[in-house]
């Protein structure tokens, strides 16, 4: 019983240990005494790094282009051309370089503890939107990480998960499905509900799942903004108009999301002993590197580089499509929904530096 004892806490030790050894310099200055030893991350299409690989669904792109800026030009089934927000926020942190997607069958047990995300493209919060697009619902992500936590308590101890739980910082990016193909392209909810009274829906199961994830353990909480989704170059072609202008109706339910959001999670924080729901506002952001790219060293902001750039996305952006840009550094859309990693890093660095003391 004590050699079982002894080589159980020994496995852990190098387990631990490994994972101390590959973490990466920080960028983001953490004040003293506090650390985030993972990155936990749930939502959409933009935090996917690859769990739709492994489903039938459409909504995929573990095919080139996607990845050629990736390291060693692999298509991983990030929606872009390289490194997406969960990656940029780990590497920025000092965590690790990449951010795993949790069913990564070449996921290791050290990934575990550093963390993963659990996003699936395609989904929202409203419980229609997964099921349109077959992909992981938010409530079947908080299932995987309660699998997760299992298995993270089994590796490196009850009391040391619990560490990693509640220091980790989680983030949850979603809503612009719900907004861009549930609501308006599928127009799926439309005749149930006017855009008020949808964003309440949204906003109601975007609280239940916050809700969940905290009696979960989750302590640092950072919900990010639907961006201007009118403004995205696939949007613009659908609903834009013949000058393919920002989709005006797109936009103002966005806004309204996010009033009612930033609102609900003052709410939560108030409510929720030690929690902290931070609101990251990427909309107001976003907009202004669309309305003004040359400021941040950008030349095209209405459309994407795969193809022609205006309606390419998932499938359709793929090996057979008319050929991606010659220079993708002056894109801020990788497709005609996702941006580059030149942009995220844009946006992503000076929102880190915001926010994270926010988190602690």
């Amino acid at each position: 019983m004590e050699l079982v004892f002894s080589s159980v806490w020994l496995s852990r030790l190098l387990v631990i240990f490994s994972v101390l050894v590959c973490r990466t310099k920080a960028l983001v200055k953490l004040p003293p005494n506090e650390t985030v030893p993972a990155v936990i991350v749930f939502g959409d299409s933009i935090v996917d790094a690859g769990n739709n690989n492994h489903l039938q669904t459409l909504i995929r792109c573990n095919f080139l282009p996607y990845g050629q800026d990736f390291d060693g030009g692999i298509p991983t089934g990030r929606f872009c051309n390289g490194k997406i927000p969960s990656d940029l926020v780990a590497e920025e942190l000092g965590i690790k370089d990449i951010l795993p997607a949790y069913l990564d069958p070449n996921l290791k047990p050290q990934d575990l503890i550093t963390g993963v995300t659990f996003a699936s493209g395609g989904t929202g919060y409203d419980p229609l939107t997964p099921q349109l697009a077959s992909v992981i619902s938010m409530s079947a992500q908080l299932d995987l990480f309660k699998e997760y936590t299992a298995k993270l308590k089994q590796l490196v101890g009850e009391e040391r998960a619990n560490f990693i739980l509640s220091k980790s910082l989680y983030l949850v990016v979603a809503g612009s499905d719900d907004i861009a193909n549930t609501y308006f392209a599928l127009r799926a909810r439309k005749l149930q509900y006017d855009i008020p009274a949808y964003t309440d829906l949204m906003l109601n199961s975007a609280t239940l799942f916050l809700k969940e994830l905290y009696g979960l353990g989750a302590r640092r909480i950072g919900v990010f903004s639907t961006p201007p989704i009118g403004c995205v170059p696939s949007q613009r072609t659908l609903a834009g108009g013949i000058k393919r202008e920002c989709a005006n109706d797109y936009n103002v339910a966005a806004r309204l999301f996010n009033a009612k959001l930033s609102a609900a999670l003052n709410s939560l924080e108030r409510s929720m002993a030690y929690g902290k729901f931070v609101y990251v506002d990427v909309y107001n952001p976003l907009l202004d590197l669309i309305k003004t790219p040359q400021k941040y060293g950008f030349e095209v902001a209405n459309k994407g580089c795969c193809g022609t750039g205006n309606i390419e996305v998932a499938v359709l952006c793929n090996k057979l499509s008319p050929s991606t840009c010659p220079d993708v550094s002056k894109y801020i859309f990788w497709d005609s929904y996702h941006p580059t990693e030149k942009a995220y890093r844009a946006l992503l660095i000076p929102l880190l530096q915001k926010y994270v003391t926010k988190f602690l």
